[in-house]
């Protein structure tokens, strides 16, 4: 199992450097940031943006995934987007992911002044525009397209992957068009259990949510003639499941019970002094000392 931590961006640079810094040394295999323009529990809180935060995560560590969870069309459009990825992924030496999600409602999804979108289907129709012009951006480059969501009119975009390698989709989804998209674009699949759920119960109460997601997903896959097994899980700990970094055993007994379910990366939060994802950091470093020292 991959492990990996998500940093919010609540911090000035000076103060979240060492931080990431820190992720790196402790031998942590992906960083996240979350991608929002106000977020609903900092409302009237320091915030500050994922993009130019990565591009700094960039140049302070050397090896360790970078990724974005989740933009999402709420207010990202899908041209604009790929040139932040394309740079980003540049500074950071190929090491970059960008998670994608439909985007929930929530303050992004007005605060451009946008019309709402009615109902999970309009939503889940808008995603998949998002995602499939997003590759086809970043693939082919030259695009000329106009769907029901989303403009790239004559658009000659560089540098663009060809034939070779794009920078990597993590796909967030619960439901089968999502999950459709990830068997398609993902090299990852992610989930926290039940969509919309941050009552951070015992993982024991989401392990049968999330196995019937697996099974879901493996059968999606399978009807789109790609082998499951490519498609890496990631597990986002501490939103429906809480707990996990209570402590060393706490953590070690949810890598468990996640590996027989068949989740291949296990991303959790760096811990706070106070709620959301309030927790001890010595968890973090005292977990990594014990079973990620001298990963390769």
């Amino acid at each position: 199992m991959r492990h990996g931590v998500v940093l919010l961006p609540e911090h000035r640079w000076r103060d979240a450097e060492e931080r990431w810094r820190l992720v790196e040394r402790l031998g942590y295999h992906h960083a996240w940031t979350y991608d929002h323009l106000m977020w609903r529990w900092f409302a009237g809180r320091r915030w500050f943006g994922a993009v130019p935060t990565l591009a700094a995560a960039a140049t302070a560590t050397r090896s360790v995934a970078l990724g974005i969870l989740v933009a999402t069309p709420n207010f990202r459009h899908p041209v604009t987007l790929a040139k932040d990825l394309v740079t980003l992924d540049d500074i950071a030496g190929g090491r970059l992911v960008c998670g994608l999600g439909a985007g929930a409602p929530g303050p992004d999804d007005g605060i451009l002044g946008q019309p709402p979108v009615p109902g999970r289907p309009g939503r889940t129709g808008r995603f998949e525009d998002f995602v499939e012009l997003l590759d086809e951006v970043l693939v082919r480059g030259d695009v000329d397209r106009t769907t029901s969501s989303f403009s790239a009119v004559g658009l000659t975009f560089h540098p663009r992957a060809g034939a070779g390698r794009r920078t990597p989709f993590a796909i967030a989804a619960t439901g089968p068009r999502g999950m459709a998209l990830a068997a398609r674009f993902g090299e990852y699949w992610v989930t926290s259990g039940p969509p919309g759920d941050f009552r951070a119960r015992p993982l024991a109460e989401v392990v049968p949510v999330v196995r019937e997601q697996i099974r879901k997903l493996v059968t999606t896959c399978e009807r789109a003639g790609r082998d499951p097994s490519t498609l890496r899980r990631l597990f986002v700990a501490d939103a429906a499941a809480g707990g996990v970094t209570a402590s060393v055993a706490a953590y070690e007994d949810a890598v468990g019970v996640l590996e027989s379910l068949g989740i291949t990366d296990l991303v959790v939060h760096w811990p706070r002094p106070d709620q959301p994802y309030q927790g001890d950091e010595r968890v973090l470093a005292d977990f990594a000392e014990k079973n990620l020292a001298g990963r390769t």
